[in-house]
């Protein structure tokens, strides 16, 4: 039996791109703790992530790239 379509390519954390909670963590510089908390906040904050189940999240690396994108603040363009 086939549960992933020929498009799909299995997950492998560091080869597509995807991070744990604990690599999103050491990127920002936050305890993981703060991401687990953004995820049950109501609305959720913090970058998109993916729920594979309850107790495993991975962030695609583009969206975490994107999310600090949109989270930027130049003081140039506010003067």
């Amino acid at each position: 039996m086939r549960f992933l379509s020929a498009t799909v390519a299995p997950v492998e954390s560091r080869s597509v791109g995807y991070l744990s909670t604990e690599d999103v963590a050491r990127l920002l510089n936050l305890d993981p703790s703060t991401l687990r908390r953004w995820r049950t906040a109501r609305p959720p904050q913090g970058p998109p992530f993916i729920r594979l189940s309850p107790r495993l999240v991975m962030y695609e690396a583009r969206d975490v790239r994107q999310w600090l994108a949109d989270h930027r603040v130049d003081p140039a363009q506010d003067a």
